[in-house]
């Protein structure tokens, strides 16, 4: 059997511009936020997915952020991320959007970090919110 493949996307990151380059995205809450980076992963069954990893040092994922912090994932899906996908080649059946306040490595845990992500399937120009 084989697992899914994470691959960072370097061309699509090179044809964005590099993202630690990337201006600051205002969220609709007014946080900054920026691109860290980008992969690629094909789950076993699963499809091909895209995970947007962005990062907003003020970020707070507290109780009373909640209704905030799911506009802002929802902008950073359909505002940034499906412009920088429509034209690639391969369109992912899931888009994932994680935010958090400092970077860190993929999959790797740091109880200091705090990070929040949302699955989301493309569909006619919009995310439609997915659970997982």
């Amino acid at each position: 059997m084989r697992r899914g493949a994470l691959l960072l996307l370097p061309g699509l990151l090179l044809g964005l511009g590099a993202a630690a380059q990337e201006a600051a995205l205002r969220l609709p809450s007014g946080l900054e936020a920026r691109l860290q980076e980008v992969l690629t992963d094909r789950p076993e069954g699963g499809g091909l997915v895209y995970r947007f990893r962005y990062v907003a040092e003020m970020f707070d994922a507290g109780p009373a952020q909640i209704e905030a912090l799911e506009a802002d994932l929802l902008w950073l899906c359909e505002g940034h991320a499906l412009p920088r996908i429509s034209n690639i080649g391969p369109q992912p059946g899931r888009v994932v959007i994680s935010l958090a306040n400092r970077e860190s490595s993929f999959g790797v845990y740091d109880p200091d970090i705090t990070q929040v992500f949302e699955v989301y399937r493309p569909e006619g120009g919009a995310c439609v919110w997915e659970m997982f």
